[in-house]
């Protein structure tokens, strides 16, 4: 792609605000606004759950960042980080038909971050948080859950642990073989590293194993985060010591999560009928045409191979499915079901080249919000009360 054809569609923006009503008469102006409205924002302050069916809150959702851990650029600030955030927010609406807002705040403090998006609640009614480095983003996430009453979920986080996990399960299905048994060995112990070993762990895989760049996270090991120290006691069960080489010999999975090379031979000495998910972008851990050689199934982040593992399988299904059900929160069922949803659809036409659907698939973001909005109404998180104002005749 020439620059050219990169920055012009970008001038001005990615986003605008389109009226749902018309506008073409004193008497349209009337309705829409004043004297009309008048009665609308009167029966909101006698009961505020009418917010749902009478704004664009219910189905709104703020994409926030503070620009500190940007695609692959790094730390590149709020402002640098705004094109992304538009791109989230056409995704949301290309693929769930959810209208949201991109917000870059001008601060890394947690405590000022909380407090923005609580004094923003009224404005939007779920949080997507994005590209926010750990292990601040564990902290904002955990307390903004605590602080609001609607959907928050860190994309980097479970949006990719979402979609990881039902590429796993396609890739076992593909090779006949069980998740439960499997070896894996993640790289990267930043957000999707953390949040990847704990839906695995959860989904039944019993020997998870987790490398940050000094080595094998364990139980003996100091001088770490408290994310860290969490995943200490939750993985490594055969109490592994060392590197990257060390912990896949024999290993059965290798999850690429850190922009880390990993040589030829280290793929080479992991089991038979390995599976590869070599996701760092724009460049893989290891080239997938040698990871082909040793590995039975090789998966990226990229477009331009088989078995690509995009967030975009995920965050539009989930957001929708937990805003159809009025959810107070996403839980960890929630995303268990989102990922087993996005694997069904894979199954149809399962094969080592088609663990996972296309990102482009229109079935999938309707699959999962289904399977997102039962799972919600039977943890028991539907806020009943906005649930029945924005429930329409059928």
């Amino acid at each position: 792609m020439t620059d050219d054809e990169i920055f012009t569609p970008h001038e001005g923006g990615k986003l605008s605000i389109t009226p749902t009503v018309a506008l073409e008469g004193r008497r349209d102006l009337s309705i829409a606004y004043t004297p009309g409205v008048a009665k609308v924002s009167r029966a909101i302050a006698d009961d505020p759950a009418l917010t749902a069916r009478y704004t664009w809150t219910h189905r709104l959702v703020a994409v926030v960042s503070d620009g500190t851990a940007v695609l692959g650029l790094g730390d590149i600030g709020p402002r640098a980080s705004l094109p992304v955030m538009e791109g989230k927010s056409a995704l949301f609406k290309a693929f769930a038909d959810l209208d949201s807002i991109p917000l870059v705040l001008d601060t890394t403090d947690v405590d000022e971050i909380v407090a923005t998006l609580t004094h923003l609640r009224p404005s939007f009614g779920a949080v997507n948080l994005e590209d926010i480095a750990a292990p601040r983003c564990f902290e904002i996430e955990r307390r903004l859950i605590e602080a609001l009453d609607c959907p928050v979920m860190h994309d980097d986080q479970h949006g990719t642990a979402i979609v990881v996990l039902a590429a796993l399960r396609g890739a076992v299905a593909a090779l006949g073989r069980e998740l439960e048994p499997l070896k894996v060995v993640v790289s990267g112990a930043g957000a999707s590293g953390v949040a990847c070993a704990k839906i695995l762990l959860a989904a039944g895989v019993t020997d998870v194993t987790v490398l940050d760049s000094r080595g094998v996270i364990h139980a003996g090991r100091e001088n770490m985060n408290v994310a860290k120290y969490e995943l200490a006691d939750l993985t490594n069960p055969r109490g592994l010591r060392g590197d990257l080489a060390t912990a896949l010999e024999g290993a059965d999975v290798f999850l690429g999560l850190s922009g880390s090379t990993v040589p030829e031979s280290v793929i080479a000495s992991m089991a038979e009928d390995s599976i590869v998910f070599a996701l760092s972008n724009p460049d893989p851990e290891i080239d997938p045409a040698i990871a082909r050689k040793h590995a039975a199934v090789v998966a990226t982040g990229r477009s331009d191979y088989p078995n690509q593992i995009n967030n975009v399988l995920a965050f539009p299904g989930v957001f929708a499915g937990a805003l159809d059900a009025a959810a107070r929160r996403i839980t960890e069922h929630m995303k268990l079901a989102a990922a087993d949803a996005i694997f069904r659809i894979a199954a149809e036409e399962i094969g080592v080249e088609h663990i996972v659907p296309s990102a482009l698939d229109p079935r999938v973001a309707p699959a999962v919000a289904a399977a997102v909005a039962e799972a919600a109404g039977s943890d028991g998180v539907v806020r009943t009360h906005v649930a029945e104002v924005t429930a329409t005749d059928s």
